[in-house]
């Protein structure tokens, strides 16, 4: 049975990729979640996933500093989860600094902030930095934060599992920049758990920061060769060398739809794992998920029979 909580939570972003499974998490303990974001529209498929009055939504841009205020308002905990790759500053660290601050206005107990593996003030790239800045605003604002920092989130609906399966269907031989740096891919549900549980007990994890990754690290060459074999999709991989990858990033990366921008290139110079003896997902009580053992369930839409193909055993 579930414990029934007299608690809301507010959940910033919670209608993207990750959002959703922090939302469906917090759902189980049968807290209230309240979806704060631009457009609360695009977060109403959460609705019929909740119990009945379990989630209300409050429009908010949270470089905004009073709808901020309005949208933690009465909550008990906070979970920031917005960020963005694209002119980074005004979010990842004004808007970050906003939610701190409002929080500890409002008295709120708890406050989540979700950053990156990476994140640093003095990195090369803008989002890393702007990670590593605004990790700074919220503690300096709310020293109780407890902050998660993920390698990539792999999930149905991600944007990077899905890419490179969609490349090893289009092509012939897929092209791999960058194929010996190192990933630790950290499934969606488990970042979700993890995130209830801090935002659920800043007793325990207040003041703490957590690096989540999966129990696998593996190579951008690993990750697309398992990506192949999961699709049924036998392709030669092709690496581009790093001259050619620079170029294309530097002279069309500010095109939209551009395979890379300058500053993803920027990140991939760097390998993107936990670092040795940092808190992780066993210390909030979840146990990481392999890739192998969830991609079969949505992979199969881009094998050449879908589910009638045979199945791989990746």
């Amino acid at each position: 049975m579930v414990q029934k909580l007299d608690r809301l939570v507010t959940l910033f972003g919670g209608g993207g990729f990750i959002g959703r499974y922090v939302a469906q998490a917090l759902y189980r303990t049968g807290v209230r979640v309240r979806i704060a974001q631009r457009d609360p529209r695009q977060a109403f498929f959460l609705k019929p996933l909740g119990g009945l009055g379990q989630t209300h939504f409050v429009a908010c841009d949270i470089r905004k500093p009073e709808q901020v205020a309005a949208a933690v308002a009465s909550s008990d905990a906070v979970v920031n989860l917005v960020g963005v790759f694209k002119n980074p500053y005004a979010v990842n660290v004004d808007g970050a600094r906003n939610i701190a601050e409002a929080a500890r206005e409002a008295g709120v107990h708890a406050l989540v902030h979700f950053s990156a593996i990476g994140a640093d003030p003095s990195a090369k790239s803008d989002y890393g930095r702007s990670k590593g800045e605004g990790e700074d605003a919220v503690r300096a604002a709310f020293p109780g934060v407890t902050v998660v920092r993920p390698s990539i989130v792999f999930g149905q609906e991600d944007n990077f599992v899905n890419r490179f399966a969609a490349l090893a269907r289009l092509l012939p031989v897929v092209p791999v920049i960058k194929g010996d740096t190192k990933f630790q891919p950290v499934y969606v549900a488990d970042v979700g758990r993890a995130v209830s549980t801090a935002a659920l007990d800043p007793r325990t994890h207040g003041g703490k920061t957590y690096e989540l990754g999966g129990p696998e690290v593996m190579t951008m060459r690993t990750l697309n060769q398992r990506i192949c074999e999961a699709t049924g999709r036998s392709r030669p991989l092709l690496d581009v060398p790093d001259a050619l990858a620079s170029a294309m990033a530097g002279l069309f990366g500010w095109l939209p739809g551009a395979p890379m921008t300058w500053d993803q290139w920027l990140m991939l110079q760097h390998d993107n794992v936990v670092s040795p003896g940092a808190k992780g997902l066993n210390d909030l009580g979840v146990a990481p998920t392999p890739l192998a053992a969830v991609t079969p369930e949505w992979l199969t839409s881009y094998r050449r029979h879908g589910r009638f193909a045979v199945k791989s055993p990746y």
